[in-house]
């Protein structure tokens, strides 16, 4: 009997995927656990492993293709065994439908020539994926000339629409003059109601820049994939919630000392694992959110998202950019268990094996940013929206303090910089909740079993 291989659905906020490459081919013999392909999505990878054996009796798709999720990618079989009533393309134009190999091994039957590819197909420029392709194909956009967000800098459909939305409401006319090529919208253009009209239209030149001595006294770069995807996150949150930071300082000598006691502990083998003083700050915060429900939130614009367990997000320098990977219900962990899943998210992030569900703006509560191994003593982080704040965490420094009895000396102190929606909290609750964080993390209790 034939198996159908599908393209996993990797966490609820995905919905489709990218083949980077598929390791099976028509014709090949796969064992159970043998890697058929890999794929991507925006900030992960993976690899799908064979479920049975056989033999690769047909692959719907090609490297670099979009596939839906829960879409079937290959079969496998036995040689002689019907293939056809798995074909997610059956019905489609042949244009528009991938070319799906045939079975049969290549010694029965000859190979058949590749099938021209017709000349609307062709675009150039960045990598189209099909999806993409027939989305622009409706909405009147020359995916050559949109920047591809998707694996290896592919155009995928949210490329599309955000072109589309940028080019505007276009005439009649104006479209016209937009599918014959070489024409860009200003976006708002001098129509009713900003409607863009023909003579809205200007000329677009390829590869162009506006930059004076591009050329001479430097060169433009284009961005990473990842990093135009944090370019559009942290642009979308200070344009649309109502921001400010209020900053504190934290006596840190209660975890310097704690973090002392947990390293003695790992080192006599009483520990399995290495708790940081950052797991202690997030082991703080925690308790310190659960006093200020308002702060463990999300910001709906006109209502309120309250939590009753702390997810909280962590912010992990990678490679291919920042990551906030979430960890749900960590109110209910001990300080062991929130600092082995702090390095597990981080590692996973680093790896780009994390489950993108979990870097998911939504997934966290509130987001705790450390900057304190760079440095830096004091920032302004920004809000990972929906959230309605996030807490950045600086180094420790040395500072004078009142011992009493008109005693001065210098201590550690841990800078705090917390970022709040002024819409969902008032600067009065922000500064109590901030100094709760300060409390917490001066007269912090923790057990390592």
């Amino acid at each position: 009997m034939a198996n159908v291989v599908i393209m996993p659905k990797q966490g609820q906020s995905v919905e489709s995927c990218i083949v980077s490459e598929f390791k099976k081919k028509v014709g090949d013999t796969v064992k159970v656990g043998d890697i058929l392909f890999g794929y991507e999505t925006d900030k992960a990878t993976f690899e799908e492993d064979s479920k049975f054996e056989g033999v690769v009796l047909a692959c719907f798709f090609k490297d670099g293709d979009e596939i839906p999720c829960l879409t079937n990618v290959m079969v496998i079989g036995q040689p002689g065994e019907s293939f056809a009533e798995f074909d997610p393309n059956a019905g489609q134009p042949a244009a528009e439908a991938p070319a799906a190999a045939a079975a049969a091994p290549a010694a029965e039957t000859p190979q058949a020539a590749a099938p021209e590819v017709p000349a609307a197909a062709v675009v150039a420029g960045a990598p189209v994926s099909p999806r993409a392709r027939t989305l622009a194909e409706e909405k009147g956009v020359d995916p050559a000339r949109v920047a591809g967000t998707g694996p290896h800098g592919r155009v995928i459909a949210r490329d599309v629409e955000a072109a589309a939305a940028a080019q505007g409401t276009l005439t009649g006319l104006a479209k016209a003059k937009m599918a014959d090529g070489g024409l860009a919208s200003p976006g708002t253009g001098s129509g009713l109601a900003g409607s863009v009209k023909g003579s809205d239209l200007k000329v677009w030149k390829a590869n162009h820049t506006d930059i004076a001595g591009e050329g001479e006294e430097f060169e433009v770069v284009k961005m990473s994939n990842m990093r135009k995807l944090i370019a559009k996150s942290m642009y979308n949150s200070l344009q649309n919630s109502a921001q400010l930071t209020h900053m504190l300082g934290a006596d840190a000598r209660k975890v310097q000392a704690l973090r002392k006691k947990a390293k003695k502990a790992l080192e006599e083998g009483k520990l399995d694992v290495n708790i940081t003083i950052n797991d202690f700050v997030c082991y703080a915060v925690i308790k310190a959110l659960k006093k200020f429900p308002n702060l463990n939130s999300h910001c709906l614009g006109d209502a309120m998202r309250l939590f009753k367990s702390v997810n909280l997000g962590c912010a992990v320098d990678t490679e291919r950019g920042l990551m906030v990977p979430a960890i749900p219900h960590a109110d209910e962990l001990s300080i062991v268990g929130l600092s082995k899943q702090l390095k597990k998210v981080a590692d996973d992030s680093k790896k780009g094996s994390i489950n993108p569900d979990l870097l998911s703006p939504e997934a966290a509560s509130f987001t705790v940013s450390n900057l304190g191994g760079f440095g830096v003593e004091w920032f302004t982080p920004i809000i990972n929206v929906p959230q309605s704040a996030i807490l950045g965490v600086g180094t420790i420094v040395p500072r004078p303090k009142d011992l009493g009895g008109g005693v001065y000396a210098f201590v550690p102190y841990m800078g705090l910089s917390l970022t709040y929606d002024h819409r969902a909290v008032d600067g009065g609750e922000a500064t109590r909740f901030l100094k709760q964080v300060a409390t917490e993390i001066e007269n912090l209790e923790v057990s390592f079993e």
